[in-house]
């Protein structure tokens, strides 16, 4: 089993170490074209390597894009229901136990267990030797949840949360009973590319629902702070409808993704970020 996960990780390493060459080829080949199709002179820096190229172009005049390793990450997504396993840091506050168990009833067909003495690595490989695609990783910090770490598998990426203005379920007023359908996702202001990336990490945690789901999760981020609410509706007429909010409630902000699971001490770093480098502090990442 080692041995087998060993060589599915340097497969796709390597599928990943020639997107870069893959991309640039592909973008080369569709500036020649489009200059071929409008008339213009191929560009200065293609026109080297202009006549093997358009050579080429007769042979994938229907080449698609190529695919990246974000592909291969979630290729399974949509055809089976995603497994989901929640746990905690070591030694967890009542309040933090509480919290994980309100998780998971956030994502249907997922599973809490008690860290205990178990380490990182020994509950990964349980992870992949079971078939669970995500890992969810609570902390905590004198007993406030503050911190989440979210893990695909088998190849990653691991995506790091910081938690903020946590309520759990019972200090929310008039809360609505839990229900065990599958969500409906509502994702707001998700713009930009990283927008794009961490709305892929999140809402592939969640099943495919059916239309008649009264159940609606909603990730808003305003800020680069994303809110999350749980809510669930019905309606009261043929266009009224009527919410409950079920809890718990929080807000996200993303500090780093990695190109690993969540055990790998060395791994490619996606993005982090760097508050006090970076000079437009009031631009909007997500």
């Amino acid at each position: 089993m080692i041995r087998r996960q060993t060589r599915l990780r340097r497969e796709y390493l390597y599928r990943k170490s020639l997107e870069t060459n893959e991309r640039q080829i592909y973008e080369r080949k569709q500036k020649i074209k489009e200059a071929i199709r409008e008339g213009k002179p191929i560009p200065t820096e293609l026109r080297k390597d202009a006549a093997q190229l358009q050579k080429e172009l007769h042979y994938d005049e229907a080449q698609i894009e190529p695919s990246t390793h974000i592909d291969d990450e979630y290729a399974r997504a949509g055809i089976y229901d995603p497994k989901v396993l929640i746990t905690t840091s070591r030694d967890p506050s009542s309040r933090l136990q509480q919290f994980a168990k309100e998780v998971r009833l956030i994502f249907p067909n997922s599973q809490r267990i008690n860290r205990g003495n178990y380490i990182l690595k020994d509950i990964v490989d349980a992870c992949k030797s079971n078939d669970v695609t995500d890992l969810i990783i609570l902390h905590e910090h004198r007993g406030e949840p503050v911190g989440m770490i979210v893990c695909h598998f088998p190849y990653g990426p691991t995506a790091f949360f910081s938690l903020h203005n946590v309520v759990l379920r019972h200090d929310i007023r008039d809360q609505g009973t839990v229900s065990e359908a599958y969500p409906h996702l509502i994702f707001h202001n998700f713009n930009t590319k990283l927008g794009h990336r961490v709305m892929s990490i999140l809402k592939y945690l969640f099943p495919v629902p059916r239309e008649d789901s009264k159940r609606v999760m909603t990730f808003a981020n305003e800020s680069d702070y994303i809110s999350f609410r749980h809510h669930v509706f019905i309606k009261t007429s043929h266009k009224d409808v009527q919410l409950a909010e079920v809890g718990p409630r929080f807000e996200m902000r993303l500090y780093e993704i990695k190109l690993g699971t969540v055990d790998l001490k060395v791994a490619d770093t996606e993005w982090v970020l760097r508050p006090y480098q970076r000079t437009a502090k009031k631009r909007d990442h997500l």
